[in-house]
């Protein structure tokens, strides 16, 4: 291969991995090109991208974009596998297809710098991704407002509780109300007033 078209090659790879900080190395010995492209298919639903490089042209590209670290851990035909939203998706995904093509294995991997060799890669795999991350220190920072309310919430609830109960039963054993007392009958009315007296006949005697 002439140096111009290795540096063609180098640029392109360069220009890929410009804005990715992990990735993983991928052994691709005794894999055909129908099984390649296969993988790659899998991997795209996933959106993890691979591709094949050439070693010497590929640690060329890592060092231009400071990734120095992966350029000593490729060796034998190789492949880079990046993309997703963290590598441990991706070295998941890889270990998933390994388990039906042999041929296939995680040679190493990069994760913000730091390198996990092959004898780590399981370990990797069960690392939070970034999504996962987030969601637990999401619900570790809800959780003490959450036992905080309920404690303040609790108390309130049963004393309201309680209140409740108190009242029902006083009420229970409150005496019923007196029955109005019956309507007084209606007054009799006043016997009509005697007759007055008849005026003395004329010509009687005086009283004495």
């Amino acid at each position: 291969m002439s140096k111009p078209v290795k540096e063609l090659l180098r640029k392109e790879l360069a220009k890929r991995l410009e804005d990715v900080t992990s990735l993983a190395i991928v052994g691709f010995t005794g894999i055909d090109a129908i099984a390649t492209h296969q993988i790659r298919g899998r991997l795209r639903q996933k959106e993890i991208r691979l591709t094949v490089v050439k070693n010497s042209v590929a640690r060329q590209a890592f060092k231009s974009v400071g990734m120095e670290p992966a350029a000593d851990l490729l060796d034998g035909p190789c492949a880079v596998a990046y993309g997703a939203d963290s590598v441990v998706t991706i070295v998941r995904e890889l270990l998933e297809i390994g388990k039906d093509n042999k041929n296939l294995t995680v040679k190493a991997a990069v994760l913000d710098g730091d390198i996990f060799g092959a004898d780590r890669i399981v370990e990797l795999s069960k690392y939070p991704t970034r999504g996962e991350a987030v969601s637990r220190a999401v619900g570790c920072i809800l959780s003490p407002g959450r036992r905080l309310a309920a404690c303040l919430i609790g108390p309130g609830a049963r004393i309201a509780s309680i209140l409740k109960t108190v009242q029902e039963r006083h009420e229970k054993a409150e005496p019923a109300a007196p029955v109005e007392a019956a309507a007084a009958p209606a007054a009799v009315p006043d016997a009509p007033a005697a007759p007055a007296a008849a005026p003395d006949a004329p010509g009687a005697p005086a009283a004495q």
